[in-house]
């Protein structure tokens, strides 16, 4: 299985955004939803940060726009459910919409089809 989250770099800022199986856990929180809970690459429990994705230019903006929005806009902040979801890849895929499909170990990510 997977643990995806999103960095953002931008104005000298590094900031790590994910959800995490415990709530206000650290870094800034809202429920579930972390910022800079950890390092941007560090990875999770012995498996190593891997690099996915980069979006920049305009793309990335919409979508740094989307996620920093999310504390007010995702609909599970305050749930998290491993199995089906809603889960880290459940915000993942939240924040990505059509602008890519996370993958099948990514555990979590189809939850986001039960609601429009």
């Amino acid at each position: 299985a997977e643990h995806c989250w999103f960095v953002i770099r931008r104005d000298g800022r590094c900031d790590r955004w994910e959800v995490w199986q415990d709530p206000d856990f650290g870094g800034e929180s809202w429920g579930h939803l972390h910022r800079n809970l950890m390092s941007p690459t560090a990875g999770i429990r012995r498996n190593p940060a891997y690099f996915l994705r980069h979006w920049c230019g305009e793309a990335g903006i919409d979508l740094a726009r989307r996620i920093e929005a999310a504390p007010d806009r995702y609909p599970w902040c305050r749930t998290y459910h491993y199995v089906p979801g809603p889960n880290s890849n459940t915000f993942a895929q939240w924040c990505l919409q059509d602008r890519h499909r996370l993958g099948w170990r990514s555990i979590g990510r189809g939850y986001v089809k039960r609601i429009k």
